[in-house]
C-alpha cells in the first residue's frame, strides 16, 4: 500500500507510556494517539527523542507502532500518517527496524545519523548511511537532524539538499533550530520534500522561511494551540499567529528545559495520564510542571471550547 501523504502542519512526537511495572501501557498509547488526532495533528511520530526509543526493545517498538496505527484506524483517523524513529548506530540495524516499522503498519521512518563513533564521522559516511537506509527501507525516509541527541553531529544544508535528491528520502526534521539552514533547504529541495522545524517555538519562523510545519514535542500537551499557530499563519492572519506563537514559545520553554519528563508530567497533570520515564531517567515534578504551563493550558482550553 502507498504511504499516507505527508501534508503541511503540526506533527506530534509522542511519549512512551508505561505501567507501574514498566511494561508498555497499551491502553494509554491508544488513548493518546486518538486525542492528538482529534486535536487536528497532521501526523504522529513514535520512537523519537520524546518516545524513549533508547529505552525500548525491538518487540516493544513494534508494539507501540502497531498499537498507534490500529487505534487511529479504529477511530476514523486512517488518513493520519504514522512515522517511526528507526535511526540507531549501524546501517544494518536501522534497516532492520525500518522493515519492522513497515510490518507494524507505519507509513514513514525517520532516522538520526549515527554518532557514537563521532571521531570516524565524515561527510561521506553520513551521506552513505542515509542513502543505504533509503535504498533498503520499504518505507520512505525522513532525516532527523538533532545535534543534541546525536553527540553533536550536525548535518549541513549541503548534506540534506544532496540527500533530498534520493527518491525514497522525503523530508527532514531540523531540531538544530537553524532557520538559515532551513531556508536554504526549503528553497533547494525537490517539490514534495517536507522541510520541518523541530520545535513549536519556531513554527512561524519555519513557515516564513519556506518550511511546511513542525514536529513538536509540545504538541503532546497543547496540540490545538500548536495547530492554531499554523492555521492562522496559513490563513494570512499573521498578527494573530504572532500573538499565539509567543504563548506557545513560552510554554515550549518548559519542555525544552525539562525534556520529555516534563511532557509526561504535564500530561499527567492535565490529562490524568503520562506516568514517568523508564529508569534511570528521573521523573519531573507534576505540580511544578503544570503550574509552569498555566498560560499555555489556558489557551488550549479556550480553543477546545470553540
Amino acid at each position: 500500500m502507498a504511504p499516507k501523504p505527508l501534508t503541511g502542519g503540526v506533527y506530534a512526537p509522542t511519549v512512551a507510556f508505561f505501567q507501574p511495572n514498566e511494561e508498555i501501557d497499551v491502553a494509554t498509547v491508544e488513548k493518546h494517539a486518538v486525542y492528538l488526532a482529534q486535536a487536528g495533528i497532521s501526523g504522529i511520530v513514535v520512537q523519537g527523542s520524546n518516545g524513549e526509543a533508547v529505552h525500548l526493545d525491538r518487540e516493544e517498538r513494534k508494539l507501540v507502532t502497531s498499537t498507534t496505527r490500529k487505534a487511529l484506524d479504529a477511530s476514523g483517523f486512517d488518513k493520519v500518517p504514522v512515522i517511526v524513529g528507526t535511526g540507531v548506530q549501524s546501517t544494518r540495524e536501522t534497516i532492520l527496524l525500518s522493515k519492522d516499522a513497515a510490518e507494524a503498519g507505519a507509513d514513514y521512518v525517520i532516522a538520526l545519523p549515527p554518532s557514537y563513533y563521532k571521531g570516524q564521522d565524515t561527510v561521506q559516511s553520513r551521506r552513505t548511511f542515509f542513502t543505504d537506509v533509503a535504498d533498503a527501507s520499504p518505507l520512505p525516509v525522513l532525516i532527523y537532524n538533532f545535534p543534541g541527541a546525536a553527540n553533536g553531529v550536525d548535518l549541513t544544508s549541503d548534506d540534506i539538499i544532496a540527500l533530498a535528491q534520493h527518491p525514497n528520502i522525503v523530508g527532514v526534521k531540523l531540531t538544530c533550530a537553524n532557520t538559515g539552514k532551513l531556508a536554504r533547504i526549503a528553497d533547494a529541495v525537490p517539490q514534495g520534500f517536507l522541510t520541518l522545524g523541530g520545535s513549536s517555538d519556531f513554527t512561524l519562523q519555519t513557515l516564513v522561511a519556506g518550511g511546511q510545519g513542525v514536529i513538536a514535542g509540545l504538541a503532546n500537551v497543547i496540540p490545538r494551540a500548536c495547530v492554531e499557530v499554523y492555521k492562522l499563519y496559513t490563513a494570512g492572519q499573521v498578527a494573530e499567529a504572532q500573538k499565539l506563537q509567543a504563548i506557545v514559545a513560552r510554554a515550549d520553554w518548559v519542555t525544552i528545559q525539562g525534556g520529555f519528563p516534563a511532557v509526561k508530567a504535564a500530561l499527567q497533570g492535565f490529562n490524568g495520564y503520562g506516568g514517568v520515564p523508564r529508569r534511570p531517567t528521573p521523573a519531573a515534578d507534576v505540580a511544578a510542571t503544570t503550574a509552569a504551563f498555566k498560560e499555555g493550558w489556558a489557551l488550549e482550553t479556550s480553543l477546545t471550547k470553540k
